[in-house]
């Protein structure tokens, strides 16, 4: 049996009726597809929206310029670290400046963001910078924290970045100082001149790569998997279902934190064959939204999940590509949720300098499933639960609201739970108890395969999770 089928038999059951069952647990899931929904009236999946907020870095000292990028942004406790490829090309002469270099920046926050002087490479003879290699993979250095308990302490930091004949491994203690884990390359089968990552699946208990590859002369994405790091599986292409195929320049793939169940990915799509603003260079880009419940299977939207917008610089060749990383940071205002921050190049190829724009949105809101003011209905597939209260992330306007209903697996409905019955919820909430007659507890039901029936008017529905 292919890997992908039996992954995903193995995370739902059957009624006796032949119906799968939907084992949700107590983990939150999202709308990022139909996996949990049966039918839906009047109720459409939309796709969010990330909000432009402040500039968060400018690639402008020195050692940086106009093609720093392939950025990868993690919180690490208490600190939010980025790493960024130094270069600079001057499009007259069509040269690069300076050898290419890793550049290190960290935050407290995720919004203002410091290059310390690192003391660690010499840059046109100081070490007074922010530079943490020099060697091979500066093109594309791609660093995590490794998350899988059994790393050592020299490796608790590694990345992926391409040299001759593949990619290679690194490892660092600190995720300043770096070393090869082995002079050959771990992987061998792809085209890795882009943005490559690998990362410890906390979920499965593997560590998993995706990185580029051509298929039939199209940028596209490969996968494999690994127990050590350092010897992998053969690659496998991500399957797109009946998605046509787009170049996509980067992939930006995420174990979502909230769900970490979930793959997120935020791939950079290339459209080589446009050109928006005058410029030597053809092509535009914008970024997209995919998510895969196994990471070979993959739900990919046609649609952009962030435009290239008004301002003629991001409508410039290979512009608008998302940084590796989701962190969540605080609100602009302290009565709202903290929320969520993803990071966006602009300016590459244009002027003297880079820059990384801060964009956010809010928690769980990649997509959502929405009714209008008309109103209508989503049914969820046979389910069971572990807990004993119904909360959802959600949002209506003043006159919208959302109805819950906990039916049998034939849609009939179960006493204490009908729709009538439910409190009406409106409001705009991350995490939110359903009430029937004044009462929240459904642990009667756990265990027990159940449906879910929601009634929404004016509302989106981004997240839904049992908890204790």
């Amino acid at each position: 049996m292919h890997t992908a089928a039996l992954i995903a038999l193995l995370s739902c059951a059957a009624t006796p009726d032949g119906d799968d069952v939907r084992e949700l647990g107590s983990r939150r899931e999202l709308f990022v597809d139909d996996w949990l929904i049966d039918r839906m009236d009047g109720v459409e999946l939309r796709l969010g929206a990330p909000t432009p907020r402040e500039v968060a870095i400018v690639f402008d000292a020195p050692w940086e310029g106009n093609v720093s990028a392939y950025v990868t942004v993690f919180r690490d406790v208490d600190l939010f670290r980025m790493y960024y490829r130094g270069a600079n090309y001057d499009v007259a002469t069509e040269t690069t400046t300076h050898a290419e270099v890793v550049c290190y920046a960290e935050s407290d926050d995720g919004v203002t963001w410091r290059k310390p002087e690192l003391g660690l490479v010499e840059f046109d003879g100081s070490r007074a910078n922010n530079i943490v290699w020099d060697g091979i993979g500066a093109h594309n250095f791609a660093p995590f924290r490794d998350a899988n308990p059994a790393a050592s302490a020299e490796a608790r930091y590694k990345a992926v970045a391409s040299g001759e004949g593949g990619l290679y491994a690194f490892r660092s203690p600190d995720g300043l100082r770096w070393e090869l884990m082995q002079e050959a390359p771990i992987i061998t089968e792809g085209a890795f001149d882009s943005q490559n990552l690998a990362f410890w699946d906390s979920e499965r208990g593997r560590y998993v790569d995706f990185h580029r590859g051509f298929r039939d002369g199209v940028r596209d994405i490969m996968t494999t998997t690994s127990s050590d790091f350092l010897q992998w599986r053969e690659p496998v292409w991500l399957d797109w279902d009946e998605t046509p195929p787009e170049h996509l320049y980067t992939n930006a793939i995420v174990a979502y934190p909230r769900a970490p169940h979930l793959f997120l990915g935020f791939p950079k799509r290339y459209v080589p064959d446009r050109t928006a603003v005058e410029h030597p260079y053809p092509g535009v880009s914008d970024g997209v939204f995919m998510s895969s419940r196994d990471g070979a299977r993959w739900n990919r939207w046609r649609e952009a999940f962030l435009r290239p917008g008004p301002m003629p610089e991001r409508w410039v060749n290979r512009n608008n590509m998302t940084a590796w990383g989701i962190v969540t940071t605080a609100p602009g205002h302290p009565s709202l949720p903290d929320e969520l921050s993803i990071y966006v190049s602009e300016g590459y190829y244009a002027g003297d300098e880079g820059r990384l724009r801060r964009h956010t949105l809010r928690q769980d809101g990649f997509v959502s499933a929405h009714a209008d003011a008309r109103g209508g209905e989503l049914v969820t597939r046979p389910l069971t639960f572990e807990g004993t209260t119904l909360r959802l992330n959600y949002a209506t306007s003043a006159a919208g609201s959302v109805r819950a209903e906990v039916q049998d697996v034939a849609g009939a409905v179960i006493a204490g739970f009908a729709l009538d019955e439910c409190a009406e919820i409106y409001g705009d909430h991350l995490d939110r108890s359903v009430e029937w007659a004044g009462e929240v507890s459904v642990g009667s039901l756990s265990g027990q395969a159940v449906r879910l029936r929601f009634r929404m008017e004016d509302a989106d529905l981004y997240a839904v999770r049992f908890a204790h």
